[in-house]
């Protein structure tokens, strides 16, 4: 069996969304953000929830995060895919409310906490980038 990432259902790329899955390539968590108030918005919409403005780009932010929530899973889903591996929720640095669904790799699962102090990493799926975190470096 050949080495690689293990097999991940992909999402269907759209105008509002292929930014954000394909900017790792250039290893940049890209976010969409209101042109008009600042407020970074995900998932992507094209439409600011807080001032109602249509001004929206994507820009770079800077792939810190916290570990929000977490659960360990214990199967194996399909195969390929690791019995054990942590599904999380990660809030940017750059604004709490902002929360991608991703999973934690680079440590034991046991070892991932609340508040865990979190750093992006892209794996390539076919021509998508999927973000992951890690522990930030200087993290216990």
């Amino acid at each position: 069996m050949a080495e690689g990432p293990p097999p991940r259902p992909l999402p269907a790329l759209t105008a509002d969304n292929t930014p954000f899955w394909t900017g790792g390539e250039r290893g940049e968590l890209l976010i969409q953000q209101c042109g008009s108030c600042a407020y970074f918005i995900h998932p992507p919409t094209g439409f600011c929830p807080q001032c109602e403005s249509r001004d929206t780009a994507y820009v770079p932010v800077s792939g810190r995060g916290f570990v929000e929530t977490f659960t360990i899973n214990h199967r194996q889903w399909m195969p390929g895919l690791p019995d054990r591996y942590v599904l999380a929720l990660v809030r940017l640095a750059e604004q709490a409310d902002v929360r991608l669904v991703t999973n934690i790799i680079d440590c034991d699962p046991d070892a991932v906490r609340i508040d865990m102090p979190v750093s992006v990493r892209f794996e390539q799926a076919e021509d998508l980038w999927i973000p992951l975190f890690a522990p930030a470096e200087g993290t216990p």
